[in-house]
């Protein structure tokens, strides 16, 4: 495990950067705090699109004040973690939400660890953290939710051996709704599936504003920074709903990301209000993408749209969330309901043990970022209402 410097100077004194070789094939950078002593129990952060284990720095030392070892890696495909092909065309299955689950499975191991005392995913991070609770609940007792709500898994068909049944369904749900959008005036297109193209990462990385610029603005209009997002539940998948999103979500269609964005950048005195995303931290990321660029992030949109790796979370159709599960989400962040129904199926049929959802005032889409305070706060406190549980029924 080699110790390396990282950051510029703008991580908390608390918090070191390292990398942990040998990790199901990688080589894994993570940020960690409370490593000072051993038998700590641990809280694993695991990040989304487009961030890094950076975007937990403000909330690390909070929970290592708490007890917690704290450890957020870069996942497959970003920032410093290695072992993976930076090709659009490498085979997608080592970016499989399986694969990535397995990730963070042997991270905890080559950690040391039997078990989490806390785990929470954010955007992308959200379903490899349910996929964890699904799948091994005996190594992590109880799961954290954050932007993205987690649906279940994808079902077998049901009674339908008299009736039969389209295995297609998704797939042409998916295609109808694309034709529907780009019939809009203007023609738009939803953002997974830009995302998904070969064209997104050359996109991304070389936009005309440059790549500063785009990603100031991409964190600030998806912030509760921008009084534009008023987000709320959609009433189904029609795309005059769709089209209320804003447009990095529902993009102009014929308009890259980077020129979806563009109108919306921050003045100049709303770049210095931002204390949470100073211009040395966003130089962290800069670096990091301008070094690496996206694709290693946007070969997740494309295993969404994969219909065999979709096939292979069949391996869990009918399975629940049956830890202890919590939902959090920032105010002014529309991510919890991009995907119509998915807040209500999560609490429905996706999981047993649901704990409420938490709305946080102040935050939108980066809520570890925007409000580490708030954030900590809620996480401790389910924390404790889970161990309170345990020892009740122990």
């Amino acid at each position: 495990m080699t110790v390396s410097s990282y950051g510029g100077g703008t991580l908390p004194a608390s918090v070191r950067s390292r990398m942990v070789h040998g990790v199901n094939g990688l080589d894994v950078h993570i940020l960690e705090a409370g490593f000072e002593s051993s038998g700590r129990p641990l809280a694993l952060l695991l990040h989304g699109f487009p961030d890094l284990a950076y975007g937990w720095r403000h909330l690390m030392p909070l929970l290592a004040d708490a007890g917690y070892h704290v450890v957020a890696p870069d996942q497959r495909g970003f920032g410093r973690t290695t072992g993976w092909l930076n090709d659009y065309d490498a085979p997608l299955e080592p970016f499989s939400l399986l694969n990535v689950t397995r990730d963070a499975l042997g991270l905890v191991s080559a950690l040391g660890h039997r078990r989490t005392a806390m785990l929470v995913g954010h955007d992308f991070g959200s379903p490899v953290a349910a996929y964890c609770a699904v799948a091994r609940p005996d190594v992590f007792p109880s799961v954290v939710l954050m932007s993205a709500p987690f649906p279940g898994p994808p079902q077998f068909p049901f009674d339908t051996a008299d009736i039969g049944a389209s295995p297609q369904q998704h797939s042409a749900n998916a295609r109808d709704l694309s034709a529907a959008l780009a019939a809009l005036s203007p023609p738009r297109i939803i953002y997974q599936q830009y995302l998904s193209t070969r064209e997104a990462n050359h996109d991304l990385s070389h936009p005309p504003q440059g790549l500063r610029a785009f990603l100031r603005t991409f964190f600030f209009v998806k912030s509760a920074d921008w009084s534009g997002n008023a987000p709320h539940p959609l009433t189904g998948s029609r795309p005059d709903e769709f089209a209320q999103l804003p447009t990095y979500y529902i993009m102009e269609r014929g308009k890259t990301m980077p020129e979806n964005v563009a109108p919306f950048l921050p003045s100049e005195t709303d770049i210095q209000a931002c204390r949470w995303l100073t211009e040395p931290e966003l130089s962290v990321y800069a670096e990091e993408y301008g070094r690496t660029g996206f694709q290693g992030g946007l070969q997740t949109y494309r295993v969404y749209a994969d219909p065999s790796l979709n096939a292979e979370l069949r391996l869990f159709s009918g399975r629940t969330i049956d830890v202890p599960s919590l939902f959090i989400g920032g105010k002014s962040d529309w991510g919890p309901y991009v995907s119509p129904g998915a807040l209500d199926l999560m609490g429905t049929k996706a999981t047993t043990r649901m704990h409420g959802i938490q709305l946080i005032d102040g935050a939108g889409h980066w809520i570890q970022q925007e409000q580490p305070a708030r954030l900590s706060a809620v996480l401790l406190d389910f924390a404790t209402e889970v161990a309170g549980a345990e020892h009740a029924n122990g």
